[in-house]
């Protein structure tokens, strides 16, 4: 009988790579990936019409996503995590000197308010400077993946014809998170040496953010109760040989990302842990932010969150 296929959206890094060209794969079923190139496209095109049998999904999507019933479970595999200190672009004439100075003003979000990178910025500002995330106007720059969710009422779309960017650049906006690479001397990072500000946070807090999860059909999770521990160690065996590679790479060839987590896993032994137990202080800090800042109603049980059969698996 022939294996099951499974229509999978992923976007490809070092640690997927094995799975894209073959070298690993799952005893019992078949991936059959679609090249998406801007891998959010994916995330929308799941939320909004379950096109994938497996999909890549921001986390923040997902828990926005499961809040409002959709019908797919995530496995405990994170493929794409980072450092968001360095996220947050002010425009330098606009009278902020720090960021308690954005409170009061309007500040640009890159997509939705529920976008991953969003979400941890914001947390940022939050827990590190003492912003008070309410008495901001968050301006957005698209619509949000999980049409049934309604953002807060300091959350305003941005003026039709006008870009992010533009905006900033102007001082129409004081800020924006996740704008693109501007070239004005009038735009900078408001937090300065950000990447050893994460680095840092990381050392000292353990502040690792997740951004990225995968997520299963549960119409394929009910049919096959084996197939998310299946997918798990698939996964967590592509992992390993990444981390293996990266361990004896040179670091002068090495990509932007592949650099990040070879900095990491000089902090942290595993630059890319799966599973729930090693990851629970960041799964209940990003729950713990969404409902901070609205963008779930309710507190979210972690373990409900993963599907079970994962639920203790760890790599």
């Amino acid at each position: 009988m022939p294996n099951v296929k499974l229509k999978t959206a992923l976007g490809t890094y070092g640690h997927t790579q094995p799975l894209k060209e073959g070298a690993v794969t799952p005893r019992s079923f078949d991936f059959e990936f679609e090249e998406v190139p801007v891998i959010i496209q994916a995330f929308r095109r799941m939320v909004r019409g379950l096109e994938f049998d497996v999909s890549e999904m921001a986390i923040t999507t997902y828990i926005c996503a499961r809040a409002h019933g959709k019908r797919f479970t995530a496995i405990p595999v994170f493929p794409m995590r980072g450092l968001h200190h360095g996220a947050i672009l002010y425009n330098v004439r606009a009278g902020i000197h720090t960021p308690k100075d954005l409170e009061g003003h309007r500040v640009g979000v890159n997509r939705g308010y529920t976008v991953t990178t969003g979400l941890w910025a914001r947390s940022i500002l939050q827990h590190e400077y003492g912003v008070d995330l309410k008495r901001i106007t968050w301006v957005l720059s698209g619509d949000e993946h999980v049409t049934e969710y309604t953002p807060p009422p300091n959350v305003v779309p941005i003026e039709p014809g006008r870009k992010l960017e533009d905006l900033l650049v102007a001082g129409d906006l004081v800020a924006a998170v996740g704008a693109a690479k501007i070239e004005s001397p009038d735009v900078k990072p408001l937090i300065p040496n950000a990447h050893d500000a994460g680095m840092a946070a990381l050392r000292e807090r353990g502040l690792y953010p997740i951004n990225h999860t995968v997520v299963v059909k549960d119409d394929l999770l009910d049919a096959y109760p084996h197939l998310a521990a299946e997918l798990f160690a698939t996964f967590a065996e592509a992992k390993r040989l990444y981390v293996q590679r990266l361990r004896g790479d040179d670091p002068a060839g090495m990509s932007a990302s592949d650099r990040l987590y070879r900095q990491v896993m000089d902090v942290t032994g595993d630059p890319l842990p799966y599973g729930i137990q090693s990851n629970r202080p960041m799964l209940e800090a990003v729950v713990r932010h969404s409902l901070e800042q609205g963008i779930i109603t309710r507190p979210l049980d972690i373990e409900d969150l993963f599907a079970p059969g994962t639920r203790e698996l760890t790599a």
